[in-house]
């Protein structure tokens, strides 16, 4: 095995003064010598300076560019860091091979898959490709699709994917996350061999197939792995806590020869599980490299003493972890809008009494944080769940704070949430030709031809709904679409009853029971989260007096029909609003941290698993470390579930576990008029 001799310090410096860019912990890693790697970065801790820092010195120390293997979780990492280690070294560094995982298997694939039974010159189906394949397939094995819902690609595929990316079988996923697929268990496993077999009979791999395909080739083949393992001298990994277990097989088998493997991640921020993400990956490399050394990043260079104080509180409670102290490199203070120094604050903890003062406190803190001289462009408002963020993005909307949403489509944008509020509108009025037309499309085997024809009836009638009940537009209808479209007729019955008129959550309640759940279950692989979605409108509808006047609210708002993700002018600052698992590898100066209430956050879904309450408070470790200099945590104290009920709520258990000292607890008035002043310290 070659040793790579270390130059002198002097040496090194004429041509990169490491020391001046880097702190000791940096530069222990970037000097470190061969063998085996693992360094456990903290957030804001500057692993990606690191990273760039080994690769120049490495390629200083004599190290060929080409023999040097670099995987990143994007591409645009890896250019960004290249590009970097071109401007230190000063030389031409575009032999390195960077990138994804997906993007070196297929440029080795390119090479080698006629081994695997593949022409090289295969196609990659992306993932509308192979949904269409996989609904193609669902017709080749004869499932009537007449008797029963089947799920749809997007479904299929989501489960395809996890049992390739946890290297599981797919009986195992269905039990595990689309239990309510278990009875279809059988026909999902010849949907899934079909699939395999048209794939390699036409040519084609999917983004899956590029990982399980270039592990089978390098596990099969002596002469190729030991080709590539030979020609690789040192192998670098990125965020190593998000690699699944095929893409930690990999890089074992890549750096098999000379086992120069430098892996960087931080255990504390593994929050993707629900991808496939291997927590395991990052703990057990020690066994997988007995000689490995191990350094940490700790010194962070985003937040204020009292932020990370905070969230090294939180983190120490998760038992499964390697033990790290972030340590500020800032001082405890911050500048004002005037210049001015400004001691730095404590996060802060506000229980609110409900969502609505929850989202009318955090739009009118912002509006305050804003005049103390942090743009909005410097806020952000992050959730554990995308329905979290439904009444702030009104009131926001109200008062005209500008924002954009990282997490997805604004909240009543959503397919899901159009679809159950187009289903109230027939009632509501008749007369809506969108809502009619969205309506009935819901329908298997009723698309635009047959939409139109039945609008054309609907709108020639003198009072629509009662014809409908009536069976007056049944031979419109396809003979195939008879039966969803008489369940369709009977939910519009009952929908158009005085009482569940006046009461818009009963509505949305029958819409999930008659059929639109079950729906949800086979169209969408993220079903949980878009019933939850639909739960939460029905508590938002259940403040209004009638379905009429919720459709009115919403219709005023201008969000329904709204077609840019962007509120307010294209040049102005916008509030960012985003899920927490969007936001990793973000930072804002202002952060405000919502529905922080046990059950929501740690979301109760995830604790079903037994991991998964560390990982919701890894997950809320990532959020609390996002923020810069001012940190809000908000929950409500109540949440209605109807009008005459409420549930009253914990304060999460990340907040409760937590010593008192670490922050101020806020009290809030309530019903104070805009622009007051609207809390003070405890």
């Amino acid at each position: 095995m070659k040793k790579y001799a270390l130059k002198t310090t002097s040496a090194i410096h004429r041509a990169i003064d490491y020391q001046r860019y880097l702190n000791e912990e940096q530069w222990a890693v970037v000097s470190a010598g061969s063998g085996p790697l693992l360094v456990i970065a903290g957030a804001g801790s500057g692993k990606t300076r690191t990273l760039t820092y080994r690769v120049a010195r490495l390629m200083e120390l004599g190290v060929p560019p080409e023999r040097i293997l670099l995987l990143t979780f994007t591409n645009r990492a890896a250019r960004e860091m290249i590009h970097r280690v071109e401007l230190l070294v000063k030389q031409d560094v575009q032999k390195i091979w960077g990138g994804t995982f997906h993007h070196v298997a297929n440029l080795i694939l390119r090479r080698h898959a006629q081994r695997l039974g593949y022409d090289n010159n295969y196609t990659i189906l992306d993932r509308e490709d192979s949904k269409d394949l996989l609904e193609s397939c669902v017709e080749e094995v004869g499932i009537d699709l007449r008797e029963r819902r089947f799920p749809k690609g997007d479904v299929l595929a989501t489960v395809l994917s996890l049992s390739a990316n946890t290297l599981r079988p797919v009986s195992e996923i269905v039990s595990a996350r689309f239990s309510y697929l278990e009875e279809l268990l059988s026909q999902i496993e010849r949907v899934a061999e079909r699939y395999r077999e048209k794939k390699q009979r036409s040519n084609l791999m999917d983004y899956d197939d590029l990982l399980g395909n270039v592990k089978r080739l390098l596990a099969d083949s002596e002469e190729v792995r030991q080709s590539y393992s030979r020609r690789f001298q040192h192998v670098l990994v990125d965020e190593y806590q998000d690699t699944n277990k095929i893409q930690a097989d990999l890089v074992d088998l890549i750096g098999e020869h000379h086992r120069n493997v430098m892996v960087v991640g931080d255990d504390s921020q593994s929050i993707y599980s629900f991808r496939g993400a291997n927590f395991a990956n990052i703990m057990e490399f020690p066994q997988r490299y007995p000689d490995a050394r191990l350094f940490r990043l700790e010194t962070n260079y985003r937040s204020t003493p009292e932020i990370l104080h905070l969230a090294n509180l939180s983190i120490a409670h998760n038992q499964r972890q390697y033990p790290k102290v972030l340590r500020a490199h800032r001082r405890s203070t911050m500048s004002s809008a005037s210049g001015e120094e400004v001691f730095g604050r404590k996060p802060a903890v506000i229980g609110l009494d409900d969502v609505l003062e929850q989202a009318s406190f955090v739009a009118q803190r912002i509006l305050e944080v804003r005049d103390e001289g942090i743009p909005l462009d410097e806020i952000a408002v992050l959730y554990r769940s995308h329905y979290h963020s439904m009444e702030l993005q009104m009131e926001l909307t109200r008062r005209g704070i500008p924002f954009t949403i990282s997490s997805g489509l604004r909240f009543f944008e959503q397919r899901h949430v159009k679809d159950v509020i187009a289903l109230m509108k027939v009632v509501v009025n008749p007369r809506d030709e969108i809502g009619w037309k969205r309506a009935v499309k819901l329908l298997p085997r009723i698309g635009s031809v047959t939409a139109n024809r039945l609008w054309k009836a609907v709108s020639a009638s003198p009072d629509p709904v009662r014809d409908l009940v009536q069976h007056a537009f049944d031979a419109l209808v396809p003979r195939q679409a008879s039966g969803p479209w008489q369940d369709f007729v009977t939910l519009i019955d009952l929908m158009k009853e005085p009482e569940l008129l006046r009461e818009p959550q009963e509505m949305i309640r029958l819409i999930l029971k008659f059929g639109y759940q079950q729906y949800l279950q086979t169209r969408f692989d993220n079903y949980e989260a878009r019933l939850e979605d639909l739960t939460q409108l029905g508590n938002y509808a259940a403040r209004f007096e009638s379905t009429e006047s919720f459709l009115s609210d919403l219709a005023l708002l201008g969000t329904v029909e709204a077609e840019d993700v962007i509120m307010g002018p294209e040049d102005d600052e916008r509030v960012r609003l985003t899920t927490v698992h969007q936001a990793k590898g973000l930072e804002w100066g202002a952060v405000f941290l919502i529905w922080l209430a046990d059950g929501r956050f740690p979301a109760a879904r995830a604790l079903r698993d037994p991991e998964g309450e560390e990982e919701e408070r890894r997950l809320f470790y990532v959020a609390v470390t996002r923020a810069k200099d001012q940190l809000y945590l908000c929950y409500p104290l109540l949440v209605r579930d109807n009008r005459y009920h409420a549930t009253l709520n914990k304060p999460s258990r990340f907040l409760q576990e937590i010593d008192e000292s670490s922050y101020e607890r806020w009290l809030v008035e309530a019903a104070l008029p805009e622009g007051s002043g609207a809390c003070e310290a405890d």
